[in-house]
């Protein structure tokens, strides 16, 4: 089985790549403003065909838009939920900047007079509107954000108790038995597609977020026939993966003793089936908007950008969902096609926060102090640049990992560490962090946790 991390050995073979990087001189890219299309997949790792994440997975439409993309390879988020990456996206600021750090807390409620990524558009001339999960579900809608926004609907439920038995948080998965214009995704696109046909009198940003494949993993029925689950391939795991991992790592894991509840009901082969069928129901809905796009007058103006909020655990390292600092917590698919510049694969490592930063150097916004990130043009015009900076990532306040090309360093609360080299050990499984020919490591990849973290913010008032 070919690992999620294989990929970084291989070639970006795509066609289109290739002749497009050798047609258009990266200088084009420079001053050009454009629109944007602005696609957030929620829970979505790298099992995508373009990321070699999983050898089962089928994603045409993502790998295409990645061949007209600087794909980043190695692209992390900056919190492991939900909530707190979203919001660290669109503020620009990360977690230990704003005592956002879990999905209970608001940006909003922590800083009114905060200018988001979406703001700064408004503020600069553009129409902004948005469908679906921008920022997070529960979280009252940030309609400042926004000149028209229609939150995120429902999608229909089985009405039998969950499929699988597993009630908790939402830990199900199954075919559902209703047309695919009934999934609230599907109305998302539609959206999208409508804004699309539109006549604009002035530049856009339109924000397209897609639920799945968040949980329950419910989509129609057709999608599930593709993944029969004796034809699966399971991740590649280690039963005694957790003997290293200190403490506050383990009780990540602990919490719900989902992989023993996966296991012991015969659901493992089902589940990963069920988060494929999931990719490829947000795969089709993601070439709707691109079709709509490449047919639309705004196919030679428009920056289109997709990410994903943070990854997900199935299985590996005998975890589930996300919620931890490890690599398949933490890495996402990230890509961006700006008009004139040529499509890449960059290989160094970027995150979440940089978005902002380099959204006001494509799009020629005026520059904002106080972001933590830098932006990611550079990268976009020589992809092999030198790059000194890793992706920081935090799980409640207090616990960090600093991921570099080769290396992750998870430091936890209480002061003990983990140490991977992903140049001999991708999926984690040797922690390194008490061999002492490792210190010098270690010392500069903590140089970069913040010396001072914000309070904890309080929890969301419900008004």
């Amino acid at each position: 089985m070919q690992t999620r991390r294989d990929f970084l050995s291989t070639t970006f073979t795509s066609t289109a790549a290739v002749l497009a990087a050798s047609a258009l001189p990266t200088s084009l890219f420079a001053q050009q403003k454009s629109n944007v299309l602005f696609i957030a997949v929620d829970d979505l790792n790298d099992w995508i065909g373009c990321l070699g994440g999983h050898p089962d997975s089928v994603t045409p439409n993502l790998d295409r838009l990645a061949a007209r993309s600087t794909l980043f390879t190695r692209a992390y988020c900056n919190a492991p939920a939900c909530n707190p990456s979203r919001g660290s996206l669109v503020t620009g600021k990360l977690p230990t900047t704003t005592g956002v750090y879990e999905n209970a807390h608001s940006f909003r409620q922590q800083d009114p007079d905060a200018v988001t990524l979406m703001q700064h558009f408004m503020g600069n001339g553009y129409y902004v509107a948005g469908r679906g999960k921008i920022t997070r579900q529960g979280r009252p809608a940030d309609v400042v954000s926004y000149h028209d926004y229609v939150p995120q609907g429902q999608d229909p439920m089985p009405s039998n108790p969950p499929l699988n038995g597993f009630s908790q948080s939402r830990f199900d998965w199954g075919p559902i038995d209703v047309p695919v214009e009934e999934m609230d995704d599907w109305k998302v696109v539609q959206w999208g597609k409508e804004m699309l046909r539109k006549k604009h009198d002035k530049f856009f940003f339109l924000a397209c977020g897609l639920y799945r494949p968040h949980l329950p993993w419910y989509v129609p029925r057709k999608y599930f026939d593709l993944y029969p689950p004796d034809e699966i391939t399971l991740p590649n795991i280690d039963e005694n993966d957790l003997d290293d991992v200190p403490p506050i790592g383990r009780s990540f894991v602990a919490r719900r003793d989902d992989h023993k509840n996966v296991t012991e009901t015969d659901n493992w082969r089902r589940a990963v089936a069920g988060y494929l069928a999931c990719i490829r129901f947000a795969d089709d809905m993601i070439g709707e908007l691109l079709d709509a796009l490449d047919n639309s007058s705004y196919a030679d103006n428009t920056m289109i950008v997709l990410w994903g909020d943070h990854g997900w655990h199935l299985g590996e390292k005998l975890h589930w969902r996300k919620f931890a600092l490890w690599e398949e917590a933490t890495r996402v698919p990230l890509m961006i096609s700006a008009p004139g510049m040529a499509p890449n694969r960059c290989d160094r490592t970027v995150s979440l926060v940089d978005l902002y930063p380099t959204f006001i150097d494509i799009c020629d916004l005026p520059q904002r102090d106080g972001l933590d990130g830098v932006s990611l043009k550079p990268l976009m015009e020589q992809p092999d640049r030198e790059w000194d900076r890793p992706a920081l990532t935090t799980h409640i306040r207090g616990n960090h990992s600093v991921r570099s090309e080769r290396w992750r360093y998870i430091r936890y609360s209480d002061g003990t560490e983990e140490l991977y080299d992903h140049e001999n050990d991708s999926l984690e499984w040797t922690n390194l962090a008490g061999r002492t020919q490792y210190k010098d490591i270690i010392a500069a990849h903590a140089a970069w946790i913040p010396k001072v973290e914000a309070p904890t913010a309080k929890p969301l008032r419900r008004e």
